[in-house]
């Protein structure tokens, strides 16, 4: 997750992504990575960052996240 904070049954906000992992020609695998963002997280605008973020770290993106202060 984003954040590390558990979501609670009450947060109808959040959301879970499954991203599909696929082979040279483009199949899938049958292997996924799982994506969950709270509601505190997209309340805030920083869902695609935090996206970005998570998947950048996962070798799915290349260059796409930096960190800032």
């Amino acid at each position: 997750s984003a954040t590390g904070r558990l979501i609670t049954a009450k947060d109808h906000a959040s959301i879970q992504i499954n991203v599909g992992d696929v082979d040279q020609s483009g199949r899938l695998t049958g292997t996924f990575k799982t994506y969950a963002l709270s509601g505190f997280v997209r309340s805030r605008a920083e869902g695609d960052d935090s996206i970005n973020r998570l998947a950048t770290h996962d070798g799915y993106l290349k260059n796409v996240w930096q960190y800032s202060q």
